[in-house]
């Protein structure tokens, strides 16, 4: 017998899919304005929900313009955060402004991970946004985080992320997670393929991409891990130096990736516990995360940096540690030039 929502949803699926293509045609046929900023502006984005491996990257182009000599912006919406339509400065770039209610566990994980490199404004119009980043922060640079879809700001490079370990969503929204047609990728300068060591036979992936892009250039990476510190405290000088087996537990997009990962670098998982994406903890959560670790025989637990945002006024009773990752692509120098190139054409139009 099929699942009520495997007949429930696809009949919303074709409206979405209908929506979504008549919005699209909208813009290009300019029946709905797009805005510009006077700087150069870099979209990050995706073409499904959850966890694509966006937010690394969006830390890693803040790092490449900073680089540069720019002074950095990143605009994002601040998904569930407590007043989606009040702008907020989750950091100037030197400190951190806001907390994980007012921001969002996102925006204000990358505040944290860009200080002194980039600053970080929420807000759903982010060309006002922008012009505020400009007049109050004298930016030079902004990164449009989940910007793929946020066709009411003009860009200078489009970049897309894809989930090599589940490329197009299992189908529009909402019986699937594609956002948009996967026509849409025609508008993507470049395409980031994400987590591309957990994906045997990546072929077939890239050649649908080819047959919808072209020539547009196609980026393989994967996760690093960056380091391991213990909630709420120190760095720890070697990744393999906590007590095992290990409890783990996230609230991320692709939680099976994180504990792959986790595997991958070396770890028994007595435990590995999957909330929803943007999950909110309370102590009653983080109890029975602690009680079934100890159940099992799990000396420490471990989790997200995405997650630790959210956890800092919670008590564990058993040591609990922060998995910090970073994004490394193949071919960086030529993403790194696409992203100069852009640069130097706005210097030479003004």
């Amino acid at each position: 017998m099929k699942p009520a929502n495997s007949l429930i949803l696809p009949p919303f699926s074709v409206l979405y899919s209908l929506a979504t293509r008549l919005r699209l045609a909208a813009y290009r046929r300019h029946l709905l304005s797009v805005s510009k900023l006077d700087l150069a502006v870099i979209s990050v984005g995706n073409i499904t929900t959850g966890g694509t491996g966006k937010t690394p990257l969006v830390e890693w182009v803040c790092r490449v313009l900073a680089e540069e000599g720019k002074r950095v912006c990143v605009l994002t919406r601040g998904y569930r955060r407590q007043n989606p339509n009040e702008q907020v400065v989750v950091s100037d770039g030197n400190k951190i402004l806001a907390d994980v209610t007012t921001a969002g566990d996102e925006p204000l994980l990358l505040a944290r991970n860009l200080l002194r490199v980039a600053a970080v404004v929420c807000n759903s119009n982010r060309t006002e946004a922008g012009r505020w980043a400009i007049n109050n922060l004298q930016s030079e640079a902004f990164v449009l985080d989940d910007g793929f879809q946020h066709l009411q700001l003009a860009r200078d490079l489009n970049i897309v992320t894809i989930d090599a370990t589940n490329p197009w969503g299992g189908g529009m929204l909402p019986s699937g997670h594609l956002r948009e047609p996967l026509s849409g990728l025609a508008r993507a300068d470049c395409i980031v393929l994400t987590r591309t060591d957990e994906q045997m036979g990546l072929e077939p992936i890239t050649a649908t991409l080819q047959r919808i892009v072209g020539r547009t250039p196609i980026f393989r990476s994967r996760m690093r891990t960056s380091g391991l510190r213990r909630l709420g405290g120190e760095t720890l000088d070697q990744v393999s130096s906590i007590q095992k087996p290990v409890a783990a537990f996230c609230g991320v997009g692709n939680p099976e990736s994180f504990f792959s990962h986790l595997r991958r670098e070396g770890y028994e998982l007595a435990v590995a516990r999957a909330f929803p994406d943007h999950y909110n903890y309370h102590q009653v959560d983080v109890d029975r995360i602690v009680a079934e670790a100890r159940g099992k025989g799990a000396a420490s637990i471990l989790t997200t940096a995405k997650d630790a945002v959210k956890l800092s006024s919670l008590h564990f009773e058993l040591p609990c540690y922060v998995l910090e990752i970073k994004i490394a692509i193949e071919d960086e120098t030529h993403l790194i030039q696409m992203i100069r190139s852009q640069l130097n054409q706005r210097i030479a139009n003004h």
